[in-house]
């Protein structure tokens, strides 16, 4: 019966020892994600490697770890990081294996550093542990901050840009060479606005309709102004009404909901100061009366 057990535990090991080789194998000849060069994604990552950031350090182990997860069917989960990274004017022009293999960098990064802080400072495993799992969700949060501020900036430039293309308009030019006409006299190329006018403008020249660019540019920053902005566009051309006057009734309708949201935003900011100036009246009180209060406790009033 020993011999027996002796034997299956041999063969477990072989059979153990066999499939790891195979999957290391498998791995070394899996190639790495090919770098993007071309489009906006290769403009994002060109951009990303030039600031000699920390991203230009991990990149070619984020792109060796895309290659091995590309052979997963993860097909759900890279539809909404392709998603999100859309939303984020493909940040750092990332893939959606390159955005999991950057939250598994960052996750063992971050959990390394955990255990080494926890074996010096002699804390509990349970911060590494902490520190592992915020790294694995920390390019995931960054991603959406990234998309958030993104979306802001798209809705507080484009009542201007809007202008801009009614004027340019109205001087004889059409709507793609309005477009173009303000993407290229941009001060900064790298504006979100001015990203998303250069993006429905190679659109149109690829040959895509009208309707589906500015569509696409709803896909793209899903935000009140711009669905308004993108639906004026697609209802003037579905009509045939004079795109000029339209721009410039939108561009109006826009900065009249700025002035409002910033009303609105001033009015909150004075129920916000609230608390926080009735925590300094009590400190004032605190140390208004707080001597007298000693003294009552500690003698009275009276002569000592």
């Amino acid at each position: 019966m020993t011999a027996w057990l002796s034997l299956l535990l041999a063969l477990s090991f072989i059979m153990v020892l066999v499939g790891l080789s195979s999957l290391v194998f498998h791995l070394s000849m899996t190639p790495a994600a090919v770098r993007p060069t071309l489009g906006t994604r290769g403009l994002k990552r060109a951009n990303a490697l030039r600031r000699r950031g920390s991203f230009g350090v991990v990149e070619p182990l984020v792109r060796v770890l895309a290659g091995w997860l590309a052979a997963f069917p993860l097909q759900r989960v890279r539809t909404r990081l392709r998603r999100a990274l859309v939303r984020a004017g493909e940040y750092l022009g990332l893939s959606e294996d390159e955005l999991m293999a950057m939250c598994m960098v960052c996750g063992v990064g971050l959990g390394i550093v955990g255990l080494l802080v926890c074996r010096v400072l002699m804390l509990p495993r349970l911060l590494a542990v902490c520190a592992l799992c915020l790294g694995l969700v920390a390019p995931w949060f960054r991603l959406l901050a990234v998309a958030q501020a993104r979306a802001r900036s798209v809705s507080r430039g484009l009542a201007g840009s809007v202008e801009l293309a009614a004027m340019c308009m109205g001087a004889g030019l059409d709507f793609p060479g309005a477009l173009r006409r303000i993407a290229d006299s941009a001060a900064d190329p790298n504006d979100p606005v001015i990203e998303e006018f250069s993006r429905v403008l190679q659109e149109l020249d690829l040959g895509h309709t009208r309707r589906s660019a500015m569509e696409a540019f709803a896909m793209r920053v899903p935000t009140d102004q711009v669905r308004e902005f993108v639906n004026s566009v697609v209802q003037a051309e579905a009509k045939g009404s004079p795109l000029a006057s339209v721009l410039t009734i939108q561009a109006q309708t826009q900065r009249l909901r700025r002035s409002i949201a910033a009303e609105e935003t001033a009015a909150e900011a004075a129920l916000m100061l609230l608390g926080p100036m009735t925590l300094i009246f009590l400190c004032v009180i605190v140390l208004l009366l707080g001597p007298v209060v000693v003294r009552f406790m500690t003698g009275g009033f009276g002569p000592a």
